[in-house]
């Protein structure tokens, strides 16, 4: 047995302790857990459900059905899957019968709390473990404070408390996620130390100048605002910069067609209009050089057809497969013998590079990764910071940080969750019939992500959705479900916290395609599932587009997301350009790119100051911090000392640099009053103006202002690390 397997045995046999299996990609955790636990249900079969299974996607969720269907052939313990594509005959089943195991995602499992609130006794009583797996990417979401909440409801009507098992191959601090496991339990976490065998990587990064097509511009994650200031602050993220459509011939795809051809292949981007960009461009080449089409798109607006083809392919096919995908083959479905991974451009994180990379490299093989990295080719007329090479500067210190250090980024925490807590009150309403005030407070307020949040906060959404009819008082004053409020939570979206777009579903004659958040009009092309699509008809009542299949180019309709980039990510980066070091993983354009980058900064004085004069009164701040910390600081600017030193204008990209222009030539004095920041007292309510009311979150749209502010200046703002960071500049 390996050793993950021993310590997961040592653990559920010996003790009564919660486990955590923190361990790399490809190591045997999912097998490892299950193995005692399905022991333990050998010997004595629940009298319900047994296990509870929560996965983050729908592809992992039926990727590991497959995988326990085939363990337990033998054993008389039934595997069950239920998520928005399993059929209804399956889950009928289920519910005559609850027993073994259960693979859920969070929103189904909402769900259930809801629509089956009479029978979760029946379904759950015996409940004897929880298996949450892939811990890292519920930490720190929304999503994944929902599943505490759901545990924590589930608890009520199950007879024992279930041991919980999480499961992760990216995780720095443990304590975190020890603590977040134990949330609303009395049992503690052990996390077996497994030492791992050496880890064989192969690393390439290149970086390709690219010809601009045409431009487009992608929105940042943080939705919508009520006032000016929040609007620029998403005007402003790493992604929202304008971004240009490669032509598909350049030689930025034609180096990704080569590296990728012939070989079992898996393409990473950071959004999906990339996914599609490059898949449609590989097929023109292939079509263009006789090869056949062996190419995939896989996120979450491909029909699952398509999707469950392209997860087939990449596990079962002997030729070789590509497929371009976006986080939602990230996580850990199997998808056999992976030959390479290449990333478009640079990840958000190292946790995410470490997902990606851990694709490959299975079955005793290194793990690889090629890094292709571009920017627009310059005029000459741009600005100092717009001749940085950013996204290679950002591969480079996510490679280095995890194989100089082992970083990876610790998980920001929130107070201030009143989205989530709206979505809660609304599900416990709904699932509960009526309670009065007092018991609606004790059910929701004892919710483990809500113990920052106050009786007088509560109270405040309470009157908020009195005033909207989100909630309506009886005659015996107890609360339930308004009119207002009925027509969101009987809509099948309410189940999922996290926010998504009224898609609309894109036909070809009963063939099902995908779907897309704003569809051209007819006679017009775009690209899905990557291949070009002409509409013919929309049907704008039953939200459907009907095409027909084109050769050619068309346009793409999908807006990307920002994401949020840590301090110690900018700070290795600024040590990649003036360190003198060549890092054996870069090509040849990558190594030329850097040298340039290096020189030019350097001439500029970047070394020796973070503030550098551009011109014309207007100056820009490089100030190597995180997105967080970054936002912090340009309201500082905007806010606190736009007047006081005559400020016209602030810009740039977050989190990269920040661009300001003054009405004098008052450099020194601009100078001084950032580096002095750090002996003032700054509230950070200070830098949230009245008139803001972020909505970042999808039910922010029901939350008071005042909350959503408060929220904000506690959960996106960090006026600690800005200080810190910046008092480094003297």
């Amino acid at each position: 047995m390996r050793a993950v397997q021993v310590e997961a045995c040592r653990v559920v046999f010996d003790t009564n302790a919660h486990l955590l299996l923190a361990t790399g990609t490809a190591s045997g955790k999912t097998e490892a857990a299950f193995l005692p636990i399905i022991t333990l249900l050998h010997e004595s079969l629940p009298a319900t459900i047994g296990v509870l299974y929560i996965g983050p996607t729908k592809a992992l969720i039926n990727d590991q059905f497959l995988r326990l269907g085939d363990l337990l052939k033998e054993a008389d313990i039934p595997v069950w899957h239920w998520h928005g594509d399993v059929s209804q005959s399956h889950k009928i089943k289920l519910l005559k019968k609850p027993s073994g195991i259960l693979q859920i995602t969070p929103e189904s499992l909402e769900s259930l709390l809801i629509n089956k609130s009479g029978e979760l006794v029946r379904l759950f009583g015996d409940l004897r473990f929880t298996i949450i797996d892939e811990v890292h990417v519920f930490m720190g979401s929304d999503r994944g404070r929902q599943v505490l909440c759901q545990l924590m409801r589930l608890s009520r009507f199950v007879r024992t408390e279930p041991r919980r098992i999480g499961l992760s191959a990216t995780l720095g601090d443990y304590s975190f996620a020890e603590e977040w496991l134990q949330s609303g339990t009395t049992s503690k976490v052990i996390t077996p130390k497994i030492e791992g065998g050496q880890q064989r990587i192969r690393l390439s990064v290149e970086h390709f100048f690219i010809e601009p097509q045409q431009n487009r511009k992608e929105s940042d994650s943080c939705k919508n605002s009520k006032g000016a200031a929040v609007q620029a602050d998403q005007s402003k993220s790493a992604n929202a910069e304008e971004k240009s459509i490669k032509p598909a011939g350049s030689p930025y795809y034609s180096y990704i067609f080569e590296v990728s051809k012939a070989r079992k292949c898996l393409i990473f981007a950071n959004n999906r209009s990339e996914t599609e960009s490059v898949v449609a461009s590989l097929r023109q080449i292939a079509e263009a050089e006789k090869f056949p089409d062996i190419y995939h798109v896989h996120h979450g607006s491909i029909a699952t057809p398509l999707r469950e083809a392209a997860e087939t392919a990449m596990r079962e096919s002997m030729s070789p497969v590509v497929t371009a995908a976006t986080v939602t083959l990230e996580l850990g479905i199997d998808i056999g013998q992976l030959e390479r991974v290449v990333q478009l451009d640079a990840p958000h994180s190292v946790s995410s590079f470490l997902q990606r990379l851990g694709r490959s490299g299975r079955r005793g093989n290194p793990s690889e990764m090629w890094f292709v990295c571009s920017e627009e080719t310059p005029t000459g007329k741009e600005l100092l910071p717009l001749h940085i090479p950013w996204h290679l500067l950002q591969c480079i210190a996510i490679i280095q940080l995890y194989i100089e250090d082992r970083f990876i980024e610790p998980i920001h925490p929130v107070k201030y969750p009143f989205s989530l807590l709206y979505h809660q009150t609304m599900s416990t309403l709904a699932s509960t019939g009526e309670l009065s005030p007092a018991a609606l407070a004790q059910r929701v307020l004892t919710l483990p992500p809500f113990r920052h949040i106050s009786q007088d906060d509560f109270r405040a959404l309470l009157l908020h959705l009195l005033e909207i009819d989100h909630i309506q008082k009886t005659d015996e004053r107890g609360l339930i479900i308004g009119l207002a409020g009925e027509t969101v939570v009987r809509n099948f979206r309410f189940y999922a916290v996290f926010p998504d777009n009224e898609e609309y579903s894109v036909r070809e004659e009963s063939r099902d395609i995908g779907s897309i958040v704003m569809p051209p009009p007819p006679g017009e092309r775009f690209i899905l599932a990557g291949k070009s699509w002409e509409v013919l008809d929309i049907d704008l009542k039953r939200k459907t587009v009907f095409v027909k299949s084109v050769k050619g180019k068309a346009n793409i309709h999908w807006h990307g997301s920002g994401g949020i980039i840590c301090t110690r990510i900018l700070k290795r980066m600024r040590q990649v350009l003036f360190e003198d070091i060549e890092y054996s993983y870069l090509q040849e354009r990558a190594r030329e790119r850097i040298l340039s980058a290096r020189k030019l900064v350097k001439n500029a004085g970047l070394d020796q100051s973070n503030i550098l004069s551009l011109g014309q009164n207007t100056y820009t701040i490089f100030p190597w911090l995180g997105t967080i910390a970054y936002r912090t600081l340009e309201r500082w600017i905007r806010y606190a000392i736009k007047e006081e030193v005559g400020i016209v204008s602030t810009g740039g990209i977050s989190p990269y640099f920040l661009t300001v222009q003054v009405r004098t030539a008052a450099i020194e004095e601009f100078r001084q009053r950032i580096i002095s920041m750090q002996d003032e007292e700054i509230d950070e309510e200070d830098l949230v103006s009245e008139i803001e009311a972020p909505q970042l979150q999808k039910y922010d749209e029901f939350v008071p202002l005042e909350l959503l502010r408060k929220a904000f200046t506690a959960d996106c703002l960090d006026i600690e690390e800005m200080k810190s960071e910046v008092s480094k500049w003297r």
